[in-house]
């Protein structure tokens, strides 16, 4: 008797009949935001930037979808493998990593440049998911202070790494994302307070060893025209496209100040600034509404999936997004310190495309598996 193909098909069938297609339909619609803002950011670069950026978002899509084919738990198991390399990877950076504006952040195989440090954010969120999932079960009562002193440390050991690189940036977004996870897995709220007093302390500890460049950030964030022209200069480039971009912008490749380049880093850091020269507070709300959608949807699969694991997963992941988001854009309209860090599939780079993508097929794994046994 020939098989019944109806029936076997039915599992891929019920777990696809599942898939989140909002988030697909988010996801693209940031991305192709960000391609088109990208080929207006070039426009006056030698290279245009936004061609490299869609195939990277073409091979993210590939990982996207390879990763929703596997169940989650399979990464449960392969967690801290994946946290060993990336560990063994920024080690190999201080030693190996390439130069790049003072900074020793990529490492290169043949043809291909990466950063390590983006996988670090994956890593954390595996890793710390991992743990929580084998041991809040056991503290029923919540932690305390000695019960997050391990997942603490799984979050700040690539953090200072990171950090030694130096990226201020990434590794304030390791920290986030463990500490998001930590938050999420009822501490105690003595331990929040001794963690929050612990957080200033340590940022006191931390910032005398600080680059110059990233102290002087920092010193001049409350007056960035203090130092127009040397370290707010970044700052103050930044706001002054935010503002002259008004209510409607001034359209599409008609941003002066990203086309005369007098904003820096217009193709990673300030990639929100040329949007919003160009199209004006009315662009602003529709991204931002975007991304708004994304991250409570995220929050809505953290919220509902079906075990311990995809749950502080997609916490962490929904973390990642939120942060790099808020930082980000909070940095470019001058209510954050300028400290580096990329916005989510806007911001030109693989790795951190390649990263996003996967964060996102790891999402969509956990929320089309809250429903299938």
């Amino acid at each position: 008797m020939a098989p019944d193909v109806s029936l076997a098909a039915t599992p891929h069938r019920r777990l696809f009949a599942h898939f989140p297609w909002h988030v697909a339909f988010l996801v693209l619609a940031i991305s192709a935001i960000g391609i088109w803002n990208l080929a207006s950011a070039s426009r006056s670069a030698h290279a245009p930037v936004w061609i490299s950026q869609s195939s990277w978002m073409g091979a993210g899509i590939v990982v996207a979808l390879a990763v929703t084919l596997v169940d989650h738990r399979a990464f449960h198991r392969l967690a801290w493998v994946f946290y060993a390399i990336v560990v063994v990877l920024l080690l190999l950076v201080m030693v190996k990593g390439r130069y790049v504006m003072g900074a020793r952040r990529w490492l290169t195989f043949g043809p291909v440049n990466f950063q390590p440090s983006e996988l670090a954010k994956l890593s954390v969120a595996l890793a710390m998911a991992s743990w929580f999932a084998a041991d809040s079960e056991k503290r029923k009562d919540g932690y305390g202070l000695f019960g997050i002193v391990i997942p603490l440390g799984i979050t700040f050991l690539p953090a200072a790494l990171i950090l030694k690189q130096p990226d201020l940036g990434t590794a304030l977004i390791v920290l986030a994302v463990g500490i998001t996870q930590i938050l999420f897995a009822k501490v105690k709220w003595k331990t929040l307070a001794l963690l929050a007093g612990v957080g200033v302390v340590g940022a006191v500890l931390v910032y005398p060893h600080l680059k110059p460049y990233q102290k002087k950030r920092v010193e001049t964030f409350m007056n960035p025209q203090a130092d127009a022209l040397g370290a707010g200069y970044h700052a103050t480039q930044s706001m002054i496209a935010v503002g002259s971009g008004q209510a409607l912008g001034k359209g599409w490749a008609q941003g002066t100040q990203t086309y005369l380049s007098f904003l820096p880093e217009q193709h990673t850091d300030f990639i929100f600034s040329v949007w919003a020269e160009e199209h004006g507070f009315v662009g602003c709300l529709l991204l931002i509404a975007l991304y708004f959608a994304l991250v409570t949807s995220a929050v809505d699969i953290a919220g509902n999936a079906r075990d311990r694991f995809g749950h502080f997963l997609a916490v962490g992941l929904t973390g990642m997004l939120f942060w790099q988001v808020f930082i980000n854009i909070g940095m470019v309209i001058g209510v954050l310190p300028v400290v580096g860090v990329t916005l989510p599939l806007m911001s030109y780079g693989g790795s951190s495309v390649l990263v996003i993508y996967t964060a996102i097929g790891l999402l969509a794994n956990v929320g089309m598996r809250r429903f299938v046994n």
